[in-house]
């Protein structure tokens, strides 16, 4: 049996025996659910930590880059592939050990994904990151960061002192970066909370400016502009929604200043605000799992639905989507994505695509390792196989009723 096959099929095996008898009771395609997620990203996740746990990404890695690329540097590829991959996985490694299949595959990735963030910051090592440059660090250094504050104690704590000094000067030196007032004022942002975490010195003017420029843009009904002007696109999924939270949260927790304003207040609005986008998301998925394929950066595949496995994980869905409904719709819309056998090479590394392989979809700024950040689909894994996320029985989603007849809930603005 191929290694593949053979993992796939061990952790279709954990999921039905790691809970004991207790599964006696759980639905079948409740288990399948997490066994085809896990199955997947451990798919995602395996090539690419393998290689950078030994310092041979850039040995292994097939880079490819959009057929319209600007010209950058293509080492800032390393970075992103590794940034955004270890962000979306991170939750899911910060389970705690256990003896199943799928608890044995984590610890795997785990000590790999360890290994790997010694060697993106050691300059004698082959896979030493591109952080000397300016803006596309700064933009995946931020994904870089967020694992860290995603599973401190999985990916920070057993760090070496050394590994954590490289990783808080290369941090701190990304300040060098002047990012264009968009949601890139989030990565900066990102960096800064992290530093915050941790006790360093950081910059409350970099925190400040994200935030209040990130609630000015708000344009209503959940939705989010990218700057001066409104952009119909996924980067209320990719971006807005999930940091501008994750940073109101650190800096809240850690009373940093911010003038004459309530913090708690800010983050319980942003909360609501990314409620209701995902009430959106989720009435975009059709009764077969697709999506509609609007805006830029398509091929980042299912991080467009990053929000929905976000508030999944904290149990902060809102009370109109059902965990049955949105684990149902999320696994649908990875299995319409992932059909296609040409979303991997044949290394096992991810092509440029949305469906399976078409490089014209890139932007000017794609490469394969932009392509990582569809591990943020998978965040819902950060909860244990025994939450009722993985459990409830299945739901059908807003569209699988309202195209089948039945009756489903309707729908209308919201003014917060």
């Amino acid at each position: 049996m191929h290694k593949r096959d053979f993992m796939k099929a061990a952790l279709v095996g954990a999921a039905s025996l790691s809970a004991g008898a207790a599964n006696a009771a759980k639905p079948a395609a409740a288990i399948d659910d997490r066994a085809y997620m896990a199955g997947l990203l451990e798919k995602i996740a395996s090539p690419v930590l393998a290689a950078m746990s030994k310092g041979e990404l850039k040995k292994t890695f097939p880079l490819e880059v959009s057929p319209t690329w600007d010209g950058r540097d293509r080492n800032v590829a390393y970075l992103e592939c590794f940034g955004r991959l270890i962000s979306g996985v991170s939750p899911w490694l910060a389970l705690p050990d256990d003896e199943t299949a799928e608890g044995k595959v984590r610890k795997r990735l785990k000590d790999q994904a360890v290994q790997a963030y010694v060697h993106s910051v050691d300059p004698k090592s082959p896979d030493y990151l591109a952080w000397g440059g300016t803006g596309q660090a700064l933009v995946d250094s931020s994904y870089y960061t967020q694992a860290l504050l995603r599973a401190p104690k999985t990916l920070w704590d057993p760090l070496d002192a050394t590994t954590k000094k490289r990783i808080v000067a290369e941090i701190k030196g990304l300040r060098r970066a002047n990012p264009p007032i968009t949601n890139w004022l989030l990565f900066a942002a990102m960096n800064e909370a992290f530093l915050m975490q941790i006790g360093e010195e950081y910059d409350p003017m970099r925190l400040s400016l994200a935030v209040r420029a990130i609630n000015s843009w708000y344009v209503g009904d959940g939705w989010i502009k990218d700057g001066e002007k409104f952009h119909f696109d996924y980067y209320n999924s990719f971006v807005m929604h999930p940091m501008m939270i994750q940073v109101l949260e650190i800096m809240e927790a850690n009373k940093a200043p911010f003038w004459k304003d309530d913090l708690t207040q800010w983050r319980e609005l942003s909360v609501r605000r990314a409620q209701r986008y995902c009430e959106h998301l989720e009435r975009l998925v059709s009764p077969e799992g697709a999506f509609p394929p609007f805006g830029r950066s398509l091929t980042y595949r299912t991080a467009a639905f990053q929000p929905l496995a976000f508030m999944a994980k904290r149990k902060q869905l809102p009370e109109k989507l059902s965990e049955g409904q949105v684990r149902a719709a999320l696994t649908a819309v990875h299995k319409a994505v992932f059909s296609q056998a040409s979303n991997f090479t044949k290394d096992g590394f991810l092509t440029i695509g949305f469906v399976g392989a078409n490089p014209a979809l890139g932007d000017w700024y794609s490469n394969n390792g932009s392509m990582y950040i569809t591990s943020e689909g998978f965040l819902a894994l950060g909860l244990p196989a025994s939450d009722s996320f993985w459990t409830t029985p299945a739901q059908p989603w807003t569209q699988k009723l309202a195209f089948a007849g039945q009756p489903f809930q309707k729908d209308y603005a919201v003014d917060y």
